[in-house]
């Protein structure tokens, strides 16, 4: 649709003898275009809209329920709405929302700043895989923690969403600033919290151990309240459209590494809220953050197995073999990038790979070499009772027993003149 300043122009240049092709060529619009202008003799006749409109009425209500409920955007209504029938185009949309948007009473938030070192900002979010006819293939997740006073970000691209992979990033999170923030907000992610309701959060046993041994206090950002932890929601998307969109995925460490990369070229920028770089304020807050543990927290995934009598616990659908002295006691077993370590409190009982496959007995020859050996064992085993074989079974009589008692013998007169009778 031509405004209303080149409408004007088309009838100048027509008035100047230009052809429809030369006002085309200096005007940068196409020849049809000065066609159509012409043969409505310069009116402005703006397109009509209503039927573009008319698509959305079924779905009035809904949009205007989403922007009530939160700042959405408008390609995120328009996923939702062809699910469900919405046939009209994003710009459609996104004409409404602008309309619309400015009879609803919007919400106003306080602008909230943290001194240096004292919160970071954790979220996850999803990436589709595409293959080269851009089909999705598969997924990967974005771990992204951000620093709240300089924005500093460190980000990283992750196959599973675990538990384990979420604390390893969190750890080279830490090393990457050289320092750990005062406190950490989180959604309410099942990583971090079980459950929820009356006073205090039931925190993930795991990760609540975590966070104390890197000296961070966890903090949960209240349920659908999202601009909560604003400094890296937004991010995502920065990163989302900046980074990811149009990015050929090889391999998780190279694209690790051109995402770092890519952040940090980002640092240079002037912030639009503090005005400086992200560089710059990162040097005033490096040295609030707290000092790095010297030993790493163990991030595996753990179990909990009884040891049977066959000296085996089971986990994956297959067997693996422990130390005989092991028998009968509940054990732990950590697990982590493919290898299954067994505990019997901190003793290391052993460790094996993870066998693929169902039905497997897994063993160390030598776990079994120390069973044949054990001579207790031998002995508890294969003793011989101390009564005889176990099959001769003894006959208990009354003769020379606790049983045994003396019978005196009396002449049946001694009864008969006791009951006042007598005897014949």
């Amino acid at each position: 649709m031509l405004r209303r300043e080149k409408v004007m122009d088309v009838a100048f240049y027509q008035r100047q003898g230009l052809s429809q092709r030369g006002i085309a060529e200096r005007l940068g619009i196409h020849r049809k275009t000065v066609k159509r202008s012409l043969e409505n003799r310069g009116e402005y006749k703006p397109y009509d809209t209503s039927n573009r409109h008319a698509l959305l009425v079924p779905h009035r209500d809904r949009i205007l329920a989403w922007l009530e409920e939160d700042d959405y955007s408008g390609s995120w209504m328009h996923d939702r709405l062809v699910a469900q029938g919405y046939t009209g185009s994003l710009r459609t949309l996104q004409r409404f929302l602008r309309r619309e948007g400015k009879k609803l009473l919007r919400k106003a938030f306080l602008p909230f700043e943290t001194e240096p070192g004292r919160q970071a900002q954790v979220d996850f979010g999803e990436f589709a895989l595409l293959d080269g006819e851009g089909r999705k293939v598969g997924r990967v997740y974005l771990f992204l923690m951000v620093l709240g006073y300089s924005r500093k970000k460190y980000a990283e691209i992750l196959l599973r969403p675990d538990l384990t992979s979420f604390l390893d990033a969190h750890r080279r999170a830490f090393e990457f600033f050289g320092g750990v923030p005062s406190e950490i907000l989180y959604d309410c992610m099942k990583n971090v919290v079980i459950r929820l309701g009356g006073g205090e959060p039931k925190w993930n046993d795991t990760f609540f151990s975590f966070a104390g041994h890197y000296g961070f206090a966890p903090r949960l950002c209240p349920p659908y309240a999202s601009w909560v932890k604003g400094k890296v929601e937004r991010p995502i998307r920065f990163i989302r459209e900046g980074f990811w969109r149009g990015y050929r995925f090889v391999a998780l460490p190279e694209a690790n590494r051109d995402l770092l990369a890519w952040l940090l070229g980002k640092e240079q920028m002037i912030h639009g809220t503090t005005h400086q770089t992200i560089a710059e304020r990162f040097e005033g807050e490096r040295a609030s953050l707290g000092p790095l543990t010297p030993t790493a927290v163990d991030t595996s995934d753990r179990f909990f197995r009884m040891v049977g009598k066959d000296c085996c616990v089971h986990f994956g659908c297959n067997r693996y073999m422990l130390p005989h002295r092991a028998v009968g006691r509940k054990v732990i077993l950590r697990v982590k990038d493919g290898v299954i370590r067994a505990y019997d409190g901190p003793e290391l009982l052993t460790a094996y790979e993870i066998r693929a496959g169902k039905g497997h007995l897994v063993a160390h020859p030598h776990l079994i070499e120390a069973l044949r050996k054990d001579q207790e064992q031998l002995r508890m085993k294969y003793r011989r009772p101390t009564g005889g074989h176990k099959g001769a079974a003894r006959t208990i009589g009354l003769v020379g027993t606790p049983w045994q008692v003396a019978v005196q013998k009396r002449d049946i007169g001694v009864y008969t003149a006791l009951a006042g009778g007598s005897h014949e």
